[in-house]
């Protein structure tokens, strides 16, 4: 059996680093998971992250608020879980390059990602343009919040699961 995952994460990015923020993450049945990093580095941010991410994050007194090492048992966790004895995970993103990295440097280095999660994430947006770029529900209103996000590239893939490829 194939266990989707929906996710997001917003990072501040300098070029050399991808410095997680936060993550969101669904599945389809509704699990959810949400965590905030408290070792990014805020003064690396550039105005519009400042404006649309971090001015977003919950009170740091919120339990979301949780050292990287604390991210990375909860969400293995909570991919796990669902697995028991076999099945496997797939990761969608919306643009998801950095996401990955973001949430594979959780563990360091590639090769110490835990065999379960994969080398790779689905793209979202690369199946919304194979399927001729049909109608998807319009971005939510806290935006750039990454559980927000991570709900709303469900809501994504439920459209695009309703599309029939045409070809071309």
């Amino acid at each position: 059996m194939i266990y989707r995952y929906f996710y997001d994460c917003e990072f501040i990015e300098d070029g050399t680093r991808i410095d997680l923020v936060s993550i969101g993450v669904v599945d389809e049945a509704g699990r959810e998971f949400y965590a905030v990093s408290t070792e990014f580095d805020d003064s690396k941010a550039v105005p519009w992250v400042r404006r649309n991410v971090l001015d977003k994050l919950p009170s740091p007194a919120s339990k979301a608020w949780r050292s990287r090492e604390r991210i990375r048992e909860d969400l293995l966790a909570f991919l796990t879980e669902p697995l028991g004895s076999g099945g496997e995970l797939e990761l969608w993103a919306w643009f998801a390059a950095y996401d990955h990295v973001a949430l594979a440097q959780l563990w360091g280095a590639m090769p110490a990602l835990p065999r379960v999660i994969p080398r790779f994430t689905k793209e979202l947006r690369q199946r919304w343009d194979d399927l001729g770029r049909p109608q998807l529900p319009s971005a939510p209103p806290d935006q750039h919040d990454a559980l927000a996000d991570a709900r709303h590239n469900l809501a994504r893939w439920q459209v695009l699961q309703g599309v029939r490829h045409t070809g071309s």
